[in-house]
């Protein structure tokens, strides 16, 4: 495993943070996962939150902590940020997404933690940054990623519809491979320096960099052109239809003079390409509703699987628009591993999004209950038994 022997300590709650220790954990570090007694990570219940999809499955919990050991810790008290400071005395890795104030309040800011290890990697997560008047700013994915950004702005189906939301975790899984990859970089450098540095990343310069195009016209002066409605798009060949099964797909056109007869045979109706209206590009552009109306008619009079066959057949680039429901039976998911099992029992899960060709991945397994390991996690640190008597009993740990 490339990294086996890297210890890590997942200071964080709910996605972006997390996840980056997951990730490591995946190529084979050894993962912490500190949590508050009680209900531990507030993340763990989030599945049970009013419009997520109904299961009897902690199915965010599942993917997003897999493989860790969990340590409940009361870090209010003295004795609690102690047991973290033996811990971390002794770790390559420490990732927080706690508020900048919260860390000072628990001992877990960045000059107390690195002063612990000199050759720690200190990995901080943030909402807005950690300067500026918004520091101190709560952030979440759907405020500082998706709203901060333009991109519940840009990403709307037309310029007269409301917002569009995005969905839990959808800006924070992106967010959480960035601090991976700042992670990495800052083991690079101590490997080359022999000393540890801080890393980090924030929802909202991730927010920025995944709308970075439009973001970047704008810091150019451009002027925003509002997005039409899908039947006025200005190419017919790039936007998405609905088939005869009220199943959507697509299509997206890279190389237009060599589609455009494809599709027009595709659609059963040839005759379209000698259309003065449609024989030339500039033609297809200036009677594209008329276009996109032929294809809404075309497309409605068979189902998905029988487009998906014929545009598969003529070599046309398009996708269908999954639904969850979708996913399950995904065989490409399977064999392309981004889908893989549980070590444990088989259920699936989903894999981190990178391989290096000769380092496997760990096999992921099922997340620790809460506290699970605390016992053993405090002999690593050094308490005799004696000693964890004294913290069960004060409730350091749960």
């Amino acid at each position: 495993m490339l990294f086996k022997g890297l210890k890590v300590i997942d200071c964080g709650s709910f996605i972006a943070a997390p996840v980056a220790a997951t990730m490591l954990g995946d190529f084979g570090a050894d993962v912490i996962k500190v949590e508050p007694p009680g209900v531990g990570d507030p993340y763990r219940a989030t599945y049970k939150a009013p419009g997520m999809p109904v299961s009897d499955q902690p199915y965010n919990w599942l993917l997003d902590n897999r493989g860790k050991r969990s340590l409940a810790l009361d870090l209010r008290q003295p004795e609690g940020q102690e047991v973290l400071h033996r811990l971390a005395a002794g770790a390559d890795v420490f990732i927080t997404n706690y508020p900048l104030a919260v860390r000072r309040k628990l001992g877990l800011d960045a000059a107390r933690i690195r002063a612990l290890n000199p050759r720690l990697i200190y990995a901080s997560f943030t909402g807005y940054g950690e300067t500026g008047a918004e520091v101190n700013k709560p952030g979440f994915d759907l405020t500082a990623y998706w709203a901060r950004s333009g991109l519940m702005a840009t990403v709307r189906t037309d310029a007269k519809t409301p917002p569009a939301r995005g969905v839990t975790g959808m800006g924070d899984h992106p967010s959480g491979t960035s601090l991976f990859a700042a992670i990495l970089l800052g083991l690079l450098q101590r490997e080359r320096t022999g000393q540890g540095t801080q890393v980090g990343s924030s929802l909202l310069a991730n927010g920025m960099w995944s709308n970075g195009v439009m973001a970047q016209a704008a810091l150019c002066g451009g002027r925003y052109v509002p997005r039409p409605p899908r039947d006025q798009l200005p190419n017919a060949l790039v936007g998405y239809y609905r088939c005869g099964d009220d199943r959507w797909f697509v299509l997206v056109s890279s190389n237009e003079e060599r589609d455009w007869p494809l599709m027009a045979r595709c659609l059963g109706q040839p005759e379209l390409v000698d259309d003065p209206r449609f024989a030339t590009q500039a033609g297809r552009y200036a009677h594209s509703r008329e276009l996109i109306a032929i294809f809404d008619a075309a497309f409605a009079s068979r189902d998905r699987d029988e487009w998906r066959r014929r545009l598969d057949e003529a070599g046309i680039v398009f996708e269908c628009i999954a639904e969850l429901a979708d996913i399950p039976h995904d065989a490409q998911m399977r064999e392309a591993g981004v889908v893989v099992p549980f070590e444990d029992d088989g259920q699936p899960t989903i894999a981190s999004p990178m391989y290096v060709e000769g380092a496997p991945k760990r096999p992921p397994r099922k997340p620790a209950a809460l506290g699970q390991h605390n016992e053993e996690l405090l002999r690593e640190a050094g308490y005799d038994d004696a000693a964890i008597a004294r913290l069960r009993a004060a409730r350091v740990v749960a």
